[in-house]
């Protein structure tokens, strides 16, 4: 199975507002920039379109290491939201709706094929493919 590295991040501007995401997919010396924009979203829908477009990119099954900035994503997987929420019909602990079902759910299913290991960088720092990403989806954004 091939190992695929992934970075991903969401922008937007207000939230909600108009929004950008950006991902990097990383295989040996190849490198393929996915990026899009919405105009009316939130910041942790650009997070998550950016990760499901990403897999739904994968031609073939994967083992993926995937680098977020986003704790909305990578905790959802790494803490077991994720489970929890689909265990009580998708309600948070707090018994309110999960927000972004729709993308949740489409996450699931572009996971399906793959071996998906989350790995949460700290935005904004010292990674320079996070920072890459980020200004990847800014730019997609400011494209609207």
């Amino acid at each position: 199975m091939k190992h695929v590295t992934i970075y991903t991040d969401g922008a937007c501007s207000g939230n909600p507002g108009p929004g950008g995401w950006a991902a990097l997919l990383l295989f040996g010396p190849h490198e393929r920039v996915l990026a899009g924009a919405e105009p009316h979203t939130t910041n942790n829908r650009m997070e998550l379109k950016a990760v499901v477009e990403a897999l739904k990119a994968l031609k073939e099954p994967c083992r993926v290491t995937l680098h977020t900035d986003s704790a909305y994503v990578a905790n959802a997987f790494n803490q077991g939201w994720i489970e929890n929420w689909q265990r009580r019909g998708w309600k948070t602990a707090g018994k309110k709706d999960v927000k972004n079902r729709d993308l949740w759910e489409a996450l699931l299913e572009a996971m399906k094929r793959h071996d998906v290991r989350f790995v949460k960088v700290k935005g904004h720092a010292d990674d320079e493919l996070n920072n890459r990403v980020d200004a990847l989806a800014v730019e997609a954004m400011k494209s609207l």
